[in-house]
């Protein structure tokens, strides 16, 4: 925690009720930020907003005119817009061929047109304040496979090549971009997908959430705000000569060879 860090700063977190959101909300919050948190769920919204001090706008972020409502609404409530972080996401399951139309388009939608928009939507307001910083929440999806996660997968992937690409283009106005790939964090998202597979595959979800992380050199899943203390590092002027980079959190994950697993 670096006390004041955010102070005269203002975010805007989208998929800001829960998880890694709403964690990233209170950690700038904490250090002095004002933040607005948007999605489509009021309840969590309004408590993450209240515990914060911020506000909560109640919108899709495949909408662009919702994100555009909550860049101005963030004008309007706290003068500006300094911070950008595209957390929200969903996830449906499917390969090429199982996978339906309608879920593979509604998950680019989402995680990967979502943060298209709602850069497009905050940049106009970052140049305002002569520049801004902007985190796009990807996942260690975008640099591995998994069962039928097509959808999932190639969206998270596409968002690395739209980091490098807001970088480069926004650099000279001193907008920076980078990419953050959590591994396993306990999340809402990540608590029924476990749960999910654990049935299909006649077991517990604790059991096989323990058997997940069991090749992390790290043994263990990610807390939240664990992820949101490095959100709040690329965000804040500590990264200020960083951008364009992909930064993995993954307990270690990535570095396995999976191939030597039995060898230890």
């Amino acid at each position: 925690m670096v006390p004041g860090r955010f102070t005269g700063k203002v975010a805007l977190i989208t998929g800001g009720g829960t998880g890694i959101g709403a964690a990233s909300a209170k950690r700038i919050a904490d250090e002095g930020g004002k933040v607005v948190v948007m999605g489509r769920r009021e309840a969590p919204l309004r408590a993450v907003a209240d515990a914060c001090g911020g506000h909560a706008v109640i919108g899709d972020t495949a909408s662009l005119n919702d994100l555009a409502r909550a860049v101005a609404e963030a004008e309007e409530r706290f003068g500006g817009l300094d911070v950008l972080v595209a957390n929200a996401g969903i996830e449906l399951f499917g390969s090429v061929e199982t996978v339906s139309l309608e879920d593979w388009r509604r998950v680019f939608e989402v995680n990967l047109e979502g943060a298209m928009l709602a850069t497009r939507a905050s940049i106009p307001a970052m140049r305002k304040r002569g520049g801004g910083a902007i985190v796009l929440v990807a996942s260690v999806a975008a640099l591995s496979g998994a069962p039928s996660y097509v959808s999932y997968l190639t969206t998270k992937a596409g968002m690395l090549g739209l980091n490098r690409s807001i970088a480069y283009d926004y650099g000279p106005e001193n907008i920076r971009c980078n990419a953050l790939c959590p591994g396993w964090v306990k999340t809402e998202m990540a608590e029924r997908a476990i749960a999910d597979i654990a049935a299909l595959k006649g077991t517990t979800a604790n059991a096989l959430a323990r058997d997940m992380v069991s090749v992390y050199p790290l043994r263990r899943m990610a807390e939240p705000e664990e992820i949101a203390a490095i959100v709040a590092f690329l965000c804040s002027n500590d990264a200020a000569f960083v951008t364009g980079a992909t930064l993995s959190a993954d307990g270690g994950g990535g570095i396995v060879d999976v191939g030597t697993l039995q060898f230890g």
